[in-house]
């Protein structure tokens, strides 16, 4: 009879051991393919938001440089852009959720739709005044010293953050926003020798500094918004969540474009102006369309990097594209790299880089503290003698 009891003991003791390897090992598992699939994702959205940004920025700039005079219709090409995305959204299936299906978020129900419609009225209110002011900004500034100034919205956006988002300030990240907000401050003590001739044009240059300043600070709101409404409102963090923010938003603030238009009656001369395009008629349209379709691909990686991470990253993200736009503008627009546009750019790239490994020591962190509590063995449920 002892020795029966003892082989069940034995028995019972395998099986627990079993149970404990299996608990320990399926957490660790999981967590690698999560972040393995975290991390394409991650990729995809900021390869859009670099790419996106950039193009869009160039074929902006362009259409200033060959005749394009309606600063309404240079911001709506950036929002109107939206209905490319509603075969994708209607016909695809994706109820199901990706990013569900590899973190098993569980998802809440949706809130009442008059709330869910004043966050996106609000937003796409913004969003408007938002891309009217870089439009003016990119009119009357070099596109190189535009991208760089644009820099500054990261350090706006880090303010709001931290009291929206309970943002919290690491050495790292307060370096990376001293060194933007002083590549940004650098270039109003830049050479004159950029500006055309006349009274006329240096007030347009501040015009266009403080308006590209402006739409910064407001694209930070912007983003510390977005994320506020994803937490606190939407508490989703699907595909399809994504997509109704960029779609719902984009309406509202295109249709608020749309009335600017048709009240400023700029719409009235947009004939001539396309008659008068140097590029010719076809160009005109191209450049229009395409403008369009890299700010939609902009705000696909945008709005998808804040519901995977933070708007704070999103914007980082974004800061990413300053090297890349002014070497293109000196390319193709023959723009002029000044000795403090250089500093400002590198300053730039250094805070950016002090911001993301401050990211990076974040995801190690939490990696590591995941894998601790994966690796503690559950205890089996003691049996009565």
């Amino acid at each position: 009879m002892g020795e029966i009891q003892e082989v069940q003991l034995q028995i019972t003791a395998k099986v627990n051991n079993r149970n404990n390897l299996t608990v320990t090992d399926q957490p660790t598992t999981d967590n690698r393919s999560r972040n393995y699939w975290r991390w394409i994702r991650l990729g995809i959205y900021a390869l859009f938001v670099i790419c996106g940004q950039a193009a869009a920025t160039l074929l902006g700039r362009q259409y200033y440089d060959k005749g394009g005079n309606s600063n309404w219709l240079a911001t709506l090409v950036q929002l109107a852009g939206f209905p490319i995305l509603l075969p994708y959204y209607c016909c695809i299936n994706i109820s199901t959720p990706f990013v569900q299906l590899q973190r098993k978020i569980k998802i809440k129900p949706p809130n009442s739709f008059f709330i869910l419609a004043s966050v996106y009225v609000g937003l796409g209110i913004i969003t408007a005044a938002d891309c009217f002011l870089y439009s003016i900004g990119l009119r009357y500034l070099p596109v190189s010293t535009y991208s760089i100034i644009c820099a500054s919205q990261l350090a706006f956006n880090s303010f709001f953050s931290f009291f929206f988002n309970k943002q919290t300030f690491t050495p790292y990240i307060i370096n990376s926003l001293v060194l933007l907000t002083i590549s940004s401050a650098l270039l109003v003590f830049q050479n004159d020798s950029e500006n055309k001739k006349g009274v006329l044009s240096k007030q347009k240059y501040a015009i266009g500094f403080i308006c590209t300043v402006g739409a910064s600070a407001g694209y930070g709101f912007q983003l510390s918004l977005t994320q506020l409404a994803f937490t606190k409102v939407i508490k989703r963090e699907t595909f399809r969540a994504v997509l109704d923010m960029i779609i719902y938003t984009a309406f509202v603030a295109s249709c608020a474009i749309l009335v600017g238009l048709f009240v400023s009656r700029e719409w009235m001369g947009l004939n001539r102006e396309m008659e008068a395009y140097q590029l010719g008629k076809v160009s005109y349209v191209m450049n229009l369309v395409w403008t369009a379709i890299c700010w939609q691909i902009f705000s696909i990686g945008s709005v998808g990097l804040i519901s995977e991470t933070s708007s704070l990253f999103s914007n980082a993200i974004s800061v990413v594209g300053l090297p890349v736009v002014p070497v293109l503008a000196v390319v193709f627009f023959r723009d002029k790299m000044h000795g403090l546009k250089v500093i400002a750019m590198v300053l730039a790239i250094w805070g950016f880089f002090s911001f993301l490994y401050q990211n990076y020591l974040d995801d190690y962190c939490k990696s590591k503290s995941n894998n601790g509590e994966a690796k503690q063995p559950l205890q089996a449920p003691s049996t009565g003698s």
